[in-house]
């Protein structure tokens, strides 16, 4: 497999073309933006998985003392697993809706189309 031949051409024409290289402002200001969106999204997942390992830790622990039924089939690998599974599915869940969210607000349409 080769490069294709537009992208050879491609490629060729502009091998010289240095402003190639060099982001323009608005270039510039967009990946600061990706950059902030992604920050946004990694705290604000980070708390949500905080509060839901919590949330979730309680009533297993309590239900492994309490109910028969968990403190015969639920050893310490199954807890562990139940509460970092809740907390994983929380961070992630949260960090793409804020991603997107903030990426939104970001959008510059053009109006024009």
């Amino acid at each position: 497999m080769g490069i294709p031949s537009e992208m050879k051409r491609y490629w060729v024409a502009h091998k010289h073309d240095m402003s190639l290289l060099i982001p323009s402002p608005a270039e510039d200001q967009r990946i600061f933006e990706a950059r902030r969106c992604t920050q946004e999204g990694v705290r604000a997942g980070a708390k949500a998985a905080a509060v839901t390992s919590v949330v979730t830790a309680v009533p297993t622990l309590v239900a492994v003392r309490v109910i028969p039924w968990a403190k015969a089939n639920l050893n310490y690998t199954a807890q562990a697993l139940i509460i970092s599974a809740a907390s994983i599915a929380a961070y992630f869940i949260t960090a793409d809706k804020t991603i997107l969210e903030c990426a939104r607000r970001n959008a510059h349409y053009d109006k024009t189309n």
